[in-house]
């Protein structure tokens, strides 16, 4: 419902539209030849084979079109002095915003070897999808990207996390019509409902519709302008349509349908920031329709390629090999007239170059898209104000992530002012356990409020929706543009963003050997409600594998935290906030727990990484251990020293060594992780040739696979998650899965040599427990007494 018709009078006069054409054109030129040139860039002489490289790589389609929006894009921030970042969704548009920021001078800023003169568009050229160069997306070395090429799917909630808390941003975000079909970009529309005017900057979509992707037609791009305007005013939207292939009409049109959206956008701001909003507002869109491979070759050997799949990737194919490829190629490029775009010396003639915006307004060097360039460290509590009082091991029961809930509301409140934290999650805030952060803030909730609903307002520091997808998405723009948050998920379902993860991790470790990029906040997950906790919700909620996923990340981009108790929470909290160009996952259970370290010894343990705890063993002086008793995550070491507690009744005399572990980079060597044990450091804890049974939150071979090349591998014995889950009690879920504390203890007697035989009767009898629980658990629907009240009791001193 396109409530604001079109302008008045003609936006672009004669003489604008013949610049912002040849600006156009210039774009366009150079984006071919950097799919095609080795050299030759300005063809100042016929072109022949050795002109062009051996290997074609990259997209021609979608380029034009980019191109086309960055040049409107250009005069409006010029015209309107506007702060515009640019998201580039269709990832195989990589020429184009490297031929844009080269044109704009923002290029050769930071790659100052890629000057503006015949060498340097030479080198401009032949750096594109070759070895040694960049890659055919846009990617990390792209000056103004904030969205990596290869991630189909995000680039709307990117943009929307840009835009949270930058007032005074307009994020310009082009939708490719195959990226589209995507679930996250999907519910990325809904996006503009988070979004408060009054603070928070604009996004405007523009749809690209190109009408196809590698070989197939688009679902949008076959739907009718009438489809379209249904959908999009359903999503909330007020779309602007901008058709055609005409090049004069088409820049007429959309010169009108840039000042008709941005004067829109600015009046929705102005509204809200002077108090007179009234609803959630409609935002403006466009949906831009224009060929695909728009001004390329309408045919190459007989089958048409403009407006086709076929000019998806390389329009012409062979042309180093193919005399009649080289003459269409040739042709093509001519008809840009290149000569007419650069001065003798290669450069952009100066009337072209004042149509580029000046300084940080042009959008390659726009600081939110370099955003470590704004980032403000967080205002930290102490966290040792929320501790909890532990009197002695095992001597009070808490929720962890209750206390974590306490340190956050005290970051949210510290950064109220600078409005630069937020937390994420899908709809688990409560649940979760963190709720002590609507002490101070609430949920963001742009649409109609009821009076049953609690902790929703028009701003908040907590974002809730149950998309996975777009809680990583914001949070990922809104780090990326300068700022801070954390994400929590259910364990289960964090497995969702697999791939935006992945992306992510790439993101950081291409940007640390890119001298302009400055590092941004970590990327923070809390993961809770875990596998060892989903008695209720069953096998479906109960899979610990997202860290394996993180430990095949580059070392020094992940780390993987497993507190077992809610002091140990407080300190990995506190210091994951305090980092930067990381991936941080830290695991920790919400329900009630025994509690083992007071602060300061939570402090000490963390900061080691690993640390044997000497209360829980019964070693003696001068003496190695019999066996090592290691755990990693809350219910493991739950579990391991209910073990420990049974092994030191029945064998008094047995020589037992606990190691927790809460940093599990620690496992891995100095060589291999920067948070790596040295070996003798590892000799320590787990000794050179005793066994270990080691009880571990997730799956048992990522532990093998960090300890490989450890002393005393193979007398490592990890007991995790086995892929066995129902619907059951907590505890027998340990035991479906033999992580329970009898099996750990049986497991122990059988690893010391000799010992399975003289403590046969203790086997007997844990066996024998095992028979008696699967009994009372399915007759009586919860855990046994002695398991359910099990408390830590201290050794008895020795006499």
């Amino acid at each position: 419902m396109d409530d604001f018709g079109p302008s008045a009078s003609t936006p672009l006069g004669d003489e604008e539209l013949h610049l912002i054409d040849a600006y156009w054109r210039a774009a366009n030129y150079l984006s071919v030849g950097q799919i095609y040139l080795l050299d030759n860039p300005l063809l100042r002489e016929p072109l022949r084979p050795e002109h062009i490289k051996p290997r074609l790589l990259g997209h021609w389609g979608t380029t034009p079109g980019l191109n086309f929006i960055y040049a409107h894009l250009n005069r409006i921030i010029r015209a309107r002095d506007q702060g515009v970042l640019y998201v580039c969704g269709p990832g195989h548009g990589g020429p184009g915003l490297v031929a844009n920021t080269y044109l704009e001078g923002s290029y050769s800023e930071v790659y100052p070897a890629i000057g503006q003169d015949i060498d340097g568009l030479r080198k401009l050229c032949r750096q594109f999808s070759f070895p040694g160069g960049i890659p055919s997306h846009v990617a990390p070395e792209t000056p103004g990207s904030i969205h990596e090429g290869g991630e189909l799917g995000y680039a709307l909630t990117h943009a929307f996390g840009a835009a949270f808390d930058n007032p005074d941003l307009v994020v310009a975000c082009v939708v490719g019509d195959g990226e589209a079909e995507t679930g996250p970009l999907a519910a990325s529309w809904h996006s503009s409902k988070f979004l408060n005017p009054a603070n928070d900057g604009a996004v405007l979509p523009i749809l690209h519709l190109n009408g196809y992707k590698i070989a197939n037609p688009t679902v949008l791009g076959r739907m009718t302008d009438d489809e379209l305007q249904s959908l999009f005013v359903g999503y909330g939207y007020d779309p602007v349509f901008v058709e055609g292939s005409a090049p004069e009409a088409m820049h007429l049109l959309m010169a009108d349908a840039l000042d008709r959206v941005f004067d829109r956008i600015r009046a929705i701001q102005s509204a809200w920031r002077e108090g007179n909003e009234s609803g959630w507002p409609r935002w403006p869109m466009i949906v831009l329709r224009s060929p695909k491979g728009w001004t390329g070759p309408k045919e190459v050997d007989g089958h048409q390629v403009e407006g086709s799949w076929r000019s998806h990737q390389v329009p012409v194919a062979n042309a180093r090999n193919d005399p009649a490829h080289m003459e269409v190629l040739e042709t093509w490029m001519r008809s840009y007239r290149p000569e007419t775009l650069f001065d003798e010396g290669g450069r952009l003639r100066p009337e072209l170059q004042a149509l580029a915006p000046s300084g940080d307004r042009r959008m390659g060097s726009n600081p939110h898209a370099n955003g470590g360039v704004l980032r403000r460290e967080l205002k930290m509590p102490d966290f040792r104000a929320h501790a909890v009082d532990v009197p002695q091991p095992g001597g009070v029961s808490a929720e962890a992530t209750r206390a974590m809930g306490r340190l956050l509301r005290e970051v949210i409140s510290l950064n109220a002012e600078a409005r630069n934290f937020r937390l994420m999650g899908p709809d688990e805030t409560t649940s979760n356990r963190l709720d002590a952060v609507f002490d101070v803030t609430d949920r963001v909730w742009m649409e109609p409020i009821e009076p049953p609903d609690l902790h929703l307002a028009k701003e908040g520091r907590v974002m809730e929706i149950l998309s996975e997808h777009l809680c990583q998405g914001w949070l990922e723009g809104y780090l990326l543009t300068g700022r801070h948050g954390l994400f929590s998920c259910y364990e289960a379902f964090i497995h969702i963003v697999d791939s935006m993860v992945n992306q992510h991790a790439k993101w950081l470790k291409v940007t640390r050997e890119i001298p302009w990029r400055r590092p941004i906040s970590s990327l923070n997950y809390l993961l809770t409600s875990h596998v060892w906790q989903q008695d209720h919700n069953g096998f479906s909620h109960q899979d610990p594998g997202f860290v394996d996923l993180v430990a095949n990340k580059k070392a020094d981009i992940a780390r993987i935290y497993f507190p077992p108790d809610a002091n140990c929470l407080l300190w990995v909290t506190d210091h994951c906030l305090r980092t930067y160009d990381r991936i941080n996952v830290i695991v920790a259970g919400k329900a009630p727990a025994p509690q083992w370290l007071d602060i300061e010894q939570a402090a000490l343990h963390c900061a080691r990484g690993a640390g044997v705890w000497d209360w829980a063993g019964t070693e003696v002086a001068g003496l190695e251990p019999d066996v090592v008793m290691a755990c990693a995550g809350d219910v493991p070491t739950v579990e391991t020293l209910a073990a420990v507690d049974i092994l030191r009744k029945a064998l008094p005399a047995l020589r037992i060594r606990v190691v927790n572990v809460v940093d599990l980079m620690a496992l891995q060597t100095k060589r291999q992780h920067p948070h790596g044990l040295e070996d003798r450091e590892f000799e320590a804890l787990f000794t050179r040739d005793k066994p270990v049974i080691f009880a571990f939150h997730g799956y048992p071979y990522l532990i093998h696979r960090l300890t490989y090349d450890r002393p005393n591998h193979a007398r490592m014995h990890v007991r995790g998650y086995q892929e066995e889950g129902t619907t059951t009690t907590p505890f027998d879920m340990a035991v479906l899965n033999e992580l329970d504390r009898f099996h750990l203890a049986m497991e122990a007697m059988a690893r010391v040599p000799g010992l399975a035989d003289s403590a046969a009767h203790v086997i007997r009898h844990l066996q024998e427990k095992l028979t008696e629980h699967a009994l009372y658990v399915r007759e009586n629907g919860q855990d046994m007494p002695e398991v359910r009240n099990w408390r830590w009791a201290p050794a008895p001193a020795a006499e």
